[in-house]
């Protein structure tokens, strides 16, 4: 499954990336996909948080 997110300044909504000196990215806010895969999740360092 494939998941877009608009991060350009002018979307709404949004969301706010951010690469570590490691090169990991982190997402703000949260990512809540409410059809189909119904997952909801963070991104931060590179890595999925599972929101429960």
């Amino acid at each position: 499954m494939t998941i877009e997110l608009l991060v350009v300044p002018e979307a709404k909504p949004r969301w706010d990336v951010s690469i570590d000196v490691k090169q990991r990215p982190s997402l703000k806010p949260s990512v809540w996909v409410q059809r189909g895969c119904r997952s909801h999740f963070w991104l931060k360092g590179g890595r999925v948080q599972w929101c429960e």
